[in-house]
């Protein structure tokens, strides 16, 4: 055991233990969509694979990402892994040509008592999206790799696991997503040197602004975000351009960049009025009602677009 391994155990004992004592009295019984119900429709909406996770053990959701992909015919792999940390299993599935390997990450676990529909359903709704619109049309100068991890909210432990085990020579770039169901306005953050000087990141942007979104309006390039995490930073610390990406509403955006950056507050976020997508983050209001249709979209739009882009 390395002192980073402990220092990520104890933090995802204290993420499970916040968690449980946040989420002690528990809101409304969510019902889940079955997976008959979504493999029913011809094109389920964002919102229906959010709903698929939404409410289930941990133990479940991470089956039924594999069970929905295995119905659907595409080739995925499987990645178990198991430390003293915890166990679990992550999934990859690679679409389109090309020797550069982009990666979209989505985690599917969520912490005690939340039904975890923003954190994290929304990231795997957008990437099971993403893989029929890919596979359907797929990039010919990249291959897309959609990984849903396991054990983020316990230190990014799928991630770190996966990182070790696999050949990362030609991933060009990483984005992770995170709370990507309530908003109007991009944010990728985690842009700090020297990878925030990467082409990756330049790329990102680049197309973004060929959607129409503005630099520091619709969207935004932030650097490390203290206390919160994600995905991306177990490539990060391979040197691999990797960062993570949100959708903000553009009315709070100021009132965000002050709850996130001030460490202090954010330690004792329970204590203090959170803005939106944090008001619902680890709680047992994170459900799909609460959910934005157009944030889900516009997620997915930006990064089908950018997967063509490289």
């Amino acid at each position: 055991m390395t002192l980073r391994e402990l220092r990520f155990y104890l933090r995802g004992r204290v993420n499970t233990a916040v968690a449980r004592l946040v989420n002690r009295r528990r809101g409304a019984p969510v019902r889940p969509l079955e997976l008959e119900e979504v493999l029913r429709a011809p094109s389920p909406s964002l919102l229906e694979y959010v709903r698929l996770l939404e409410g289930r053990p941990n133990d479940e959701r991470q089956a039924l990402v594999a069970c929905y992909l295995a119905a659907r015919g595409l080739p995925f792999r499987r990645h178990p892994y198991r430390t003293f940390e915890g166990r679990g299993e992550n999934f990859a599935l690679d679409v389109g040509q090309g020797s550069k390997i982009l990666v979209l990450i989505g985690h599917h676990d969520a912490v005690p008592g939340s039904p975890g529909a923003n954190d994290d359903g929304s990231a795997v709704a957008i990437l099971l999206a993403l893989a029929g619109r890919l596979t359907a049309d797929p990039p010919r100068g990249v291959r897309v790799r959609l990984l849903f991890t396991g054990g983020e909210e316990v230190g990014y432990l799928g991630a770190r696991c996966y990182v070790k085990e696999e050949i990362l020579d030609d991933v060009v770039g990483v984005l992770s997503l995170e709370l990507c169901g309530i908003g109007d306005a991009l944010a990728v953050w985690d842009a700090v040197p020297p990878l925030d000087r990467a082409p990756f990141l330049g790329a990102v942007a680049t197309t973004l602004e060929g959607l129409g979104y503005r630099r520091d309006e619709t969207y935004h390039v932030v650097g490390r975000i203290p206390v919160f995490g994600s995905d991306h930073r177990a490539f990060a610390a391979r040197g691999i351009p990797a960062f993570g990406l949100t959708v903000i509403p553009l009315a709070e955006a100021e009132g965000l960049r002050q709850f996130i950056f001030s460490p202090l507050r954010s330690a004792f976020r329970q204590l203090v009025r959170r803005p939106p997508p944090f008001d619902t983050y680890h709680t047992a209001r994170d459900r799909s009602e609460t959910l934005m249709p157009s944030a889900l979209a516009q997620t997915a739009d930006a990064l089908f677009a950018l997967a063509h882009s490289l």
